[in-house]
């Protein structure tokens, strides 16, 4: 038969252990979540008319969060900056950068990266995702804006350090303001119906180079 004194300590033991247990649940359920902070949610309505966004310099930005002002400084600054979390990057109409928050993904600057289907009842995100995603000129969306130098968050523009892109200023035009999305890109003008002509000879497929015979 045990004695008091001997049940007591048993008692202690089993105490001091349940608190480190669920101490170190606190510790880890703490560490984990610094880690991996909780994504901004994004869906099919996080996106609309890109030309309803703010302009600058021929892209547009605009912040689910609501923080336009701080994603409008960053963008404006002459000497770049990082983007705040939630902050909205856009070129063309199916192509978007969403900025997470710090510490979601280094490798990508917690940039994500989207590929959309537009037309005039809305949005579809078709792909998502962070170094992985293909555009639809078949271009890989990381692999281009990781060349940006550091100052300018990865965002891509002309002595920023990417890659040049085939498609001109014009095309670039025409695409945003023929957004399906957008009241009256329906009505397009002579230059944009040129431009994008011209967008859809550069993307056509190219034929097939005929094996050489020997």
């Amino acid at each position: 038969m045990k004695s008091p004194a001997g049940s007591l300590g048993t008692d202690r033991r089993r105490l001091a252990l349940a608190a480190g247990l669920f101490i170190g649940a606190i510790i880890c359920a703490n560490g984990a979540s610094a880690a991996t902070p909780a994504p901004i949610p994004v869906d099919d309505h996080s996106f609309g008319c890109i030309t309803k966004m703010k302009p600058v310099r021929g892209f547009y930005v605009g912040n689910l969060l609501g923080h336009v002002s701080d994603t409008l400084k960053v963008a404006r600054s002459p000497t770049g900056g990082v983007y705040p979390p939630g902050s909205v990057v856009q070129l063309v109409p199916t192509e978007v950068m969403v900025k997470q928050p710090k510490g979601f993904n280094a490798g990508t600057r917690d940039w994500e990266y989207f590929e959309l289907d537009v037309s005039k009842s809305g949005t579809k995100i078709a792909k998502r995702g962070f170094a992985e995603v293909v555009n639809r000129f078949g271009g890989n969306c990381f692999a281009c804006h990781v060349k940006a130098q550091p100052q300018w968050d990865s965002i891509c523009e002309t002595g920023h350090g990417c890659d040049p892109i085939p498609l001109t200023p014009a095309m670039l035009g025409a695409l945003q303001r023929t957004d399906p999305r957008c009241p009256g890109a329906d009505k397009v003008s002579d230059a944009d119906a040129a431009a994008l002509k011209a967008l859809a000879e550069l993307t056509k497929p190219k034929p097939a180079t005929p094996a050489a015979t020997h």
